[in-house]
């Protein structure tokens, strides 16, 4: 039968599972393992890696940064009573992205339970978190939410870059999704056109507005030119290099807001008139 053996070894006493065999007629005793080491009268015990095996691996670490951001400008407040449910699907996409229908399983590969203190996680509850959010006026919830950031983090809101883009949708349901003019040139698929708002220094996201599949870019820009006033920004900066986009309306009214335009333009019609008095007198450089 094995036994604990105490070792002594200078001012350290180790642990060794020993047995005692009698190897020609002789009583020797015979070393098994290593068991650890003994110190202020506790066994501190040591083990192999060949002995230890895995029952699961959790995702953790990556979670822990965005909930440690999360926290930082309170974002699960601000997206209600499911929040937290809500922020657990914001970092499934970030992260790993699922669909709906698979987020159960991903959520129980990882510590999520502990991190946001939800568990039992289901469908329905994802699907009821998605629905919440129906009832805020979503340009004040995208409003509170960047005034958060900004008071954070102390955020330059000297300028704006926006750009709008289209997507398109497998499925046939979504009321915003009409055929429009795809920009992969594919004909027939249902499209929402997504515009966004961010700011020129760091590029942090400040709005954004979806818009029908059919809705022309040049009638995005200008409803979104609304936005850019609510939040009082300085000066501002509006890059797009799709000459659809650009009108003699659309120019006027940004540089009503004191901004700037870089884009390219269809020289015909009025546009052309107008060109001339958009354009700064330029300084010629020295350097």
């Amino acid at each position: 039968m094995s036994f604990i053996r105490k070792i002594k070894k200078g001012d350290k006493i180790y642990l060794a599972e020993v047995e005692n065999k009698r190897i020609n007629g002789k009583c020797v005793q015979h070393h098994i393992r290593y068991i650890g080491k003994e110190a202020d009268g506790k066994t501190i015990l040591s083990a192999s890696m060949s002995e230890v095996s895995i029952e699961s691996v959790k995702l953790c670490g990556p979670l822990m940064v965005l909930n440690f951001l999360a926290q930082e400008i309170g974002l699960s407040r601000l997206l209600g009573e499911y929040g937290d449910e809500i922020l657990s699907m914001v970092y499934a996409h970030c992260l790993d992205y699922k669909s709906l229908n698979e987020m159960q399983r991903w959520f129980e590969r990882t510590d999520l339970n502990m991190i946001l203190n939800i568990d039992g996680l289901t469908e329905k509850r994802l699907l009821n978190a998605l629905d919440s959010l129906e009832k805020y006026d979503q340009e004040v919830l995208q409003s509170n939410i960047f005034q958060a950031v900004h008071k954070k983090y102390q955020l330059k809101v000297s300028g704006v870059i926006y750009d709008v883009t289209n997507t398109y949708l497998y499925g046939k349901k979504c009321p915003l999704a009409k055929e429009g003019h795809d920009k992969e040139g594919v004909r027939g698929r249902p499209l929402i056109q997504i515009g966004l708002g961010v700011t020129q220094e760091h590029g942090i996201p400040m709005f954004h507005k979806v818009f029908d599949g059919n809705v022309h870019d040049s009638r995005t820009l200008h409803e979104l030119i609304s936005s850019f006033r609510r939040y009082q920004v300085s000066s501002g900066l509006v890059i797009d290099y799709d000459r659809g986009l650009s009108s003699a309306k659309t120019l006027r009214d940004i540089e009503k807001l004191g901004w700037h335009t870089i884009c390219a333009l269809p020289i015909k019609g009025r546009l052309r008139e107008k060109i001339p008095s958009l354009i700064l007198p330029r300084t010629p450089s020295l350097h």
